[in-house]
């Protein structure tokens, strides 16, 4: 989703790879020194423009518009960055690539003017100056943008285009081990900026249709009273995203919390997110109840194509 934002350059690194190029501008040799080292200077400002402006515009156009984001890393975003400063930031990074092109013009143009090669060295050197201050005036906007890329490349990788089953509850239910059993292919597992865990995420295909089924350890695995702050805002995250909602049961309670406790947690995740829920209950070889949930044994498959039947049809693809 993010990976082609570049890594952000520190002010001094723009400056030093700007002069760089500019050490290495070279004109056609002529007899007429003073029209040489005109042209040199002019060559070697617009050198080092060209060098600091396209990175700073590339900075500028990779970075994304929060406000055009799915609501989905959107609301991530608002929770795990500065927003003000982040378009602060990228304002003032736009400004300086513009302020540099003004400069460039209007020495390129002095130098047009002068009549000893002093001068033309001397509004040479002045560009420089200039240039690199500017760049050094934005050195913690720059900073900023990349701890801001830093945090956009570790969100998690969806496809919010996809229809999206989110599977909940309680920890040892069998949650992975669905994802495992009923994905086409060996679930990935992608960082979550809340969890200790990574969220795990596999796609289920019928038909050439498909839906993305995503397990988050550490958020709707939990009452509500033990998340902090932060999780909650999470969650709220995640309802952008769900078009439905598979939630394990372990009637079995090998998973180490009573049937009671489950159910709790199922209320709670009925009252965040409105959307349709399949109640499943796991472990059937273990152990079946009399209710009317659907019952299902990730470890052995029993059940599972019922299951996947059920989600193709609450998801309607």
């Amino acid at each position: 989703m993010f990976d082609n934002i570049p890594t952000v350059l520190k002010s001094e690194e723009i400056v030093d790879k700007m002069f760089r190029r500019a050490k290495k501008v070279e004109v056609s040799y002529s007899r007429n020194r003073l029209a040489m080292e005109k042209n040199l200077s002019i060559a070697k400002i617009y050198t080092a423009r060209d060098v600091a402006v396209s990175t700073l515009r590339k900075y500028v156009n990779t970075f994304p518009y929060i406000n055009k984001l799915h609501p989905f890393y959107r609301s991530l975003l608002d929770l795990l960055i500065d927003k003000n400063m982040y378009k602060k930031s990228l304002s003032s990074v736009n400004w300086a690539a513009g302020r540099i092109e003004s400069l460039a013009a209007k020495y390129a143009s002095k130098i047009k003017g002068v009549g000893r090669v002093e001068e033309a060295l001397k509004f040479r050197k002045q560009f420089y100056g200039r240039a690199a201050s500017i760049l050094k005036d934005i050195h913690r906007e720059l900073e900023y943008l990349n701890h801001a890329r830093d945090v956009m490349r570790k969100l998690p990788d969806v496809d919010v285009s996809l229809p999206t089953v989110v599977i909940a509850g309680y920890p040892n239910v069998g949650k992975s081990e669905l994802v495992s059993r009923i994905s086409t292919a060996r679930p990935e597992i992608a960082s979550y900026p809340f969890t200790t865990k990574g969220i795990i995420m596999g796609h289920l295909e019928r038909g050439g249709k498909i839906v993305q089924i995503i397990d988050t350890p550490g958020l709707l695995d939990r009452p509500l009273e033990e998340r902090n702050k932060i999780e909650r805002q999470g969650i709220l995250a995640l309802r952008y995203l769900a078009t439905g909602i598979v939630f394990v049961l372990d009637p079995s309670e090998t998973c180490g919390y009573s049937l009671e406790d489950q159910e709790k947690l199922l209320a709670e995740v009925r009252r965040d997110f409105q959307v349709p829920i399949i109640e499943v209950e796991n472990k059937a070889d273990l152990l079946r109840t009399d209710s009317k949930r659907l019952k299902i044994s990730a470890k052995t498959g029993e059940g599972v194509e019922e299951l996947v039947d059920a989600i193709f049809e609450m998801v309607r693809v």
